[in-house]
């Protein structure tokens, strides 16, 4: 057995005691640490808010449609069986109503024409001897030197006369009809869009030689269906916007009276300004349909997961030393139309909830954030 007095210790006793105390004084420690972290919760992110605002939009039917022609005369010839001697106009000449455009062989005609000339004029003198017969035959009709049978034959006659000089005359008419028409002429002011005439070509009566764009006017030709149809009206303005980025504007001239019962689709018909497109090109159109109120709400203040957009609505938070703390709901909006930088919130949210403005990609659902600004509200929606 050892006997410990108090002039001598044991080393190993000292050491002992020195490490229970050294444990000790570390569990405490810990524990007060722990204490001071959960009072303190450290925020996500700091950031600055906005709310939604109650604003009056356009409303447009986005529609997509070919330009065309207003109206296509086609111009042919009247006359058949005669050559083309010459061709006075090409694809994209300008021209006026009644203008030539093809001018035909005319020596047949005027053959024609010479002959019936002179077919008049032999007509003319018969009827001016009939006629003399005839006044004779009256004449002397009730003194007995003519019978009755030979005074009819000379008034018959001159009446006789006097219709193949009127068959003579229109004779005459329609050979100058016809040399009239050995000038092919335009049905109406425009702008020729396709040729086939061709020096030297013998023509056929109805052929056609040219396609005409009537007053060179244009128009757009929207697809809409049912439900977009009713809410067209004519006088509406359009946007239509050409490949280069150039708008053009348009009013609507009339919608299609019927439905295709094949795409279940109608036509809506937009006169568009001379020359601003080409017949044959594709465009899109906005058709404003008037306005309609909407809920917008900062477009930054939306993110996008996994298809579906979403918004982090503030709670009431807490105010410690000045710095505002408060936690984030993730609320799934339904949003609509965009505008400015804005975007329309048709479901989701109240128009008084406050919204993280910038960096929600960066949030969770319950996340603690820090507010460092007051609130942004979408005044310039």
């Amino acid at each position: 057995m050892i006997i410990l007095t108090p002039h001598k210790r044991s080393p190993w006793l000292s050491l002992t005691i020195g490490l229970m105390c050294a444990s000790l004084l570390s569990a405490c420690g810990n524990k007060t640490d722990g204490s001071a972290q959960g009072n303190n919760i450290k925020a996500a992110l700091s950031i600055e808010f906005t709310q939604p605002k109650q604003v009056t939009w356009p409303l447009f039917v986005k529609v997509n449609g070919g330009v065309f022609p207003w109206q296509e005369a086609q111009v042919s010839a009247e006359i058949g069986g005669l050559r083309i001697k010459q061709v006075l106009v090409d694809v994209g000449s300008e021209v006026k109503r009644g203008q030539d455009l093809v001018l035909l062989a005319d020596d047949v005609v005027l053959a024609d024409l010479h002959k019936q000339e002179a077919q008049v004029d032999k007509d003319k003198a018969s009827l001016a001897e009939a006629k003399s017969n005839a006044d004779r035959a009256r004449e002397i009709q009730n003194s007995g030197v003519l019978s009755i049978q030979k005074t009819t034959e000379y008034l018959v006659a001159e009446q006789t006369a006097k219709a193949n000089l009127a068959l003579s005359m229109a004779e005459l008419e329609n050979q100058h009809i016809r040399l009239n028409q050995t000038h092919v002429k335009a049905a109406d002011d425009g702008v020729i869009a396709s040729r086939t005439a061709n020096l030297g070509n013998v023509v056929s009566a109805g052929a056609e030689l040219f396609k005409l764009l009537r007053q060179s006017r244009i128009e757009w030709r929207g697809e809409v269906n049912a439900n977009q149809l009713a809410e067209i009206k004519i006088g509406q303005l359009v946007s239509l916007t050409l490949s280069t980025g150039k708008s053009v504007k348009g009013v609507v001239r009339m919608t299609s009276p019927t439905i295709d019962t094949n795409t279940r689709n109608a036509l809506v018909y937009v006169d568009i300004p001379k020359h601003s497109a080409k017949p044959g090109m594709y465009l899109q159109g906005n058709i404003d349909i008037g306005t309609k109120s909407a809920l917008a709400l900062v477009q930054s203040a939306v993110v996008m997961r996994d298809g579906h957009a979403y918004a982090f609505e503030l709670q009431e938070g807490s105010n410690a030393n000045q710095v505002v703390q408060a936690k984030v709901i993730q609320r799934k909006v339904t949003t609509g139309r965009i505008q400015g930088g804005y975007i329309e919130v048709l479901e989701g949210l109240q128009p008084n909830a406050k919204v993280v403005l910038t960096g929600g990609a960066f949030l969770n659902d319950g996340d603690t954030v820090k507010i460092i600004r007051s609130p942004v509200n979408a005044s310039g929606a």
